[in-house]
């Protein structure tokens, strides 16, 4: 069962007038294990760029001269034609750091709370909230957890196209997170209900 919670201030005056259906606060802003799997990536990634960094930058480092394929010198003397191996190098590390840090940083990122309305779900995170339509979502949710805590993932109209080696392109639906919420089985009931009341697709007659 719902209980009473204390909002914040900011997060009663988006819903305004409006009843409220539900409001909780949540945990995580995305499971951990979409955080664990990005950085696990990220560490790859780092692991495979520092190969070509030894294979390439280290005998600079350490005084050793070598002649690679690309007809570039390196040694502890002089450097020479290893401009673009380095700025590749770079580029590739940085993009391995950076998804090490988001990652990390979704890790420990929090969801603020979760409002439904009638008309709309809010998320409410220290002093900005996104507002979304019941509308813009699909109607495919999934629930993870038991009746005191648990996650809904509430699948979305928008998306992206993927393409992959063999088949034709696919769709790919964005998905929205309530991660730690109680009573995720009555806010689910709540939600499948308003986006089946506000479902813009034409009934089938």
């Amino acid at each position: 069962m719902l209980e009473a919670v204390s909002l914040p201030e900011k997060l009663i005056e988006v819903i305004g007038s409006e009843s409220k259906d539900f409001a909780v606060k949540g945990g995580l802003a995305q499971p951990a294990k979409n955080s664990v799997a990005l950085i696990i990536f990220s560490l790859f990634w780092l692991a495979f760029t520092s190969i070509f960094f030894f294979s390439f930058l280290g005998p600079v480092l350490w005084g050793d001269e070598t002649t690679g394929s690309g007809n570039f010198v390196m040694s502890s003397d002089g450097v020479e034609g290893i401009t673009v191996p380095a700025i590749v190098i770079g580029l590739f590390a940085f993009v391995g750091f950076s998804m090490l840090a988001l990652g990390l940083g979704s890790l420990f990122k929090k969801g603020g709370w979760f409002a439904g309305t009638p008309t709309r779900l809010i998320n409410y995170t220290k002093n900005s909230y996104r507002s979304i339509d019941w509308e813009q979502f699909s109607g495919d949710i999934q629930v993870r957890g038991n009746e005191k805590k648990g996650t809904i993932t509430l699948g979305m109209r928008t998306g992206r196209m993927v393409s992959s080696k063999g088949s034709s392109d696919r769709f790919v639906p964005d998905v929205f997170y309530m991660t730690g919420i109680p009573d995720v089985y009555e806010i689910e009931q709540i939600c499948r209900k308003r986006i089946k009341e506000n479902d813009p697709t034409p009934a089938i007659t």
